[in-house]
């Protein structure tokens, strides 16, 4: 059979068209690979903000109504502070004379009276502090916070972390308390029943640099212990 110069235009038409087509399939077939993976790695990005969010909603929220309730407690302590704490005694004209040696207090612990000429830094204390430089400290407007020695740890530190948030309190341990805690400002005294006794925080916050400090402004630092 004879082939026609159309004959041979049309077999490398279609010779060329075989020749391309693998190519156009190939890059085909990439194209949606492509677009498999951009599809993927969005639901991948989605998936992680999902989690990032509702690990920042389980972070926050608690965080948000711990902030509320502290201060909500605060806002009860300080109007608390405003009223009369039950339960509080007063000791009127003490004396303010400076002594060198020990003194026999007549309340215990002592609320003022004769004091050694330095004063008790405030803080905490797990060792008895001087009474003649503790009631040093209450005419500065601190106030004192003595503990059963055998109270339990958990307390100790309850009472520690209010030294920290209060620069005018001296806590410290005291043998032959009439009850597990009892706090002192210079003429008032009130006897708790524990760290945890809801007029506690009231006194400190009523008492420190409080109308009966003899001597407000006083440091209570720069004096003996830690």
């Amino acid at each position: 059979m004879t082939l026609t110069r159309t004959d041979d235009a049309r077999r490398s038409r279609m010779s060329a068209g075989s020749r391309h087509k693998p190519k156009d399939e190939r890059k085909e077939r990439i194209a949606q690979i492509q677009a498999q993976q951009r599809r993927a790695e969005q639901r991948r990005t989605w998936m992680i903000i999902g989690i990032a969010g509702a690990v920042a909603v389980a972070l926050i929220v608690p965080a948000a109504f711990l902030i509320i309730n502290e201060q909500r407690a605060q806002n009860e302590v300080l109007a608390a502070a405003e009223e009369p704490i039950e339960g509080v005694q007063e000791f009127p004209d003490l004396d303010r004379e400076h002594i060198t040696g020990q003194m026999q207090y007549e309340q215990t612990p002592p609320v003022g009276g004769p004091h050694n000429a330095i004063w008790k830094n405030c803080g905490f204390y797990d060792e008895p502090v001087s009474d003649v430089h503790a009631v040093h400290s209450l005419e500065h407007g601190a106030v004192w916070v003595t503990y059963d020695p055998e109270l339990p740890a958990a307390d100790l530190r309850h009472l520690e972390a209010l030294a920290d948030r209060h620069s005018f309190l001296l806590v410290s341990p005291y043998e032959g308390l009439a009850s597990p805690v009892v706090a002192s400002a210079w003429g008032l005294q009130v006897e708790l029943d524990g760290v945890d006794d809801e007029r506690l925080e009231p006194f400190i916050v009523r008492y420190i640099q409080g109308p009966q400090t003899p001597e407000p402004g006083a440091a209570c630092h720069g004096g003996v212990g830690a």
